[in-house]
């Protein structure tokens, strides 16, 4: 059993392989740097991803599955756990609300990390279907399911999961980013990160300009100092 006070633990949920890493995977390494541990639950293998119509359609869940394993140790991340569930059809199921539950008991974060399920207008491919599925299945998972002894019974009765409950929730790239967080200097980690998904970089050497661009309109939006980089979140209280 996990000593729930002697550590802090964040739990990241992202649809996609590499969702995470365009992200947060600069706020990632931070916390890594001040000692959370951080697991990182993937629900697809990013099946209907890539752009190479050489690689064969059925080793692709297999190399995605490693890009992010590669791309998580950029970052210190070594916990790293996929669903499976397949890419592009993903829909808010009381099996995928369960399956993300299930992770949450057993990892027992005091904050979690996912997509926000409001379609961003301003940045639309941040709004790709399946991440609107992946945030909406993992705010119900957060409030009410994982907390509720008498919601996914077999949890508790049949693994021995007992209810958890996620003190904050921070949300990726919603349209109500008000939490700015300084990436400057895990930049080079966050973009390395990145890079490891080779499988899905059609402009690798045109990537940290788009980055840099991204991330300096963050940080002005923050009101940090010219120069500096951010990721931007929506933090949700849920204890």
């Amino acid at each position: 059993m996990l000593d729930d006070a002697a550590v802090e633990r964040a739990l990241v949920v992202t649809a996609h392989p590499d969702d995470v890493d365009f992200g947060a995977a600069g706020t990632v390494a931070g916390w890594v740097d001040a000692g959370v541990e951080v697991t990182y639950c993937v629900v697809t293998d990013g099946d209907a991803g890539g752009f190479d119509p050489t690689v064969a359609r059925a080793d692709i869940p297999g190399i995605r599955r490693a890009e992010q394993e590669a791309a998580a140790a950029v970052v210190g991340v070594h916990d790293v756990r996929f669903l499976g569930y397949p890419d592009g059809r993903l829909v808010v199921s009381i099996d995928l609300r369960r399956d993300i539950s299930r992770v949450i008991r057993q990892v027992r974060p005091q904050r979690l990390l996912c997509q926000s399920s409001e379609r961003n207008y301003r940045r639309i491919y941040a709004s790709h279907p399946d991440h609107l599925a992946a945030g909406e299945a993992t705010l119900c998972a957060v409030y009410p399911d994982a907390r509720n002894p008498f919601a996914h019974t077999e949890l508790l009765a049949d693994e021995g999961l007992d209810p958890w409950s996620v003190h904050e929730t921070w949300l990726m790239v919603g349209a109500g980013s008000a939490h700015h967080v300084d990436v400057t200097d895990t930049f080079d980690r966050k973009l390395e990160a990145i890079l490891s998904h080779a499988s899905q970089m059609t402009d690798p050497a045109g990537l940290e300009t788009r980055m840099r661009s991204w991330l300096s309109d963050n940080a002005a939006a923050g009101g940090l100092p010219e120069g500096r980089l951010a990721e931007a979140f929506q933090v949700v209280d849920t204890a």
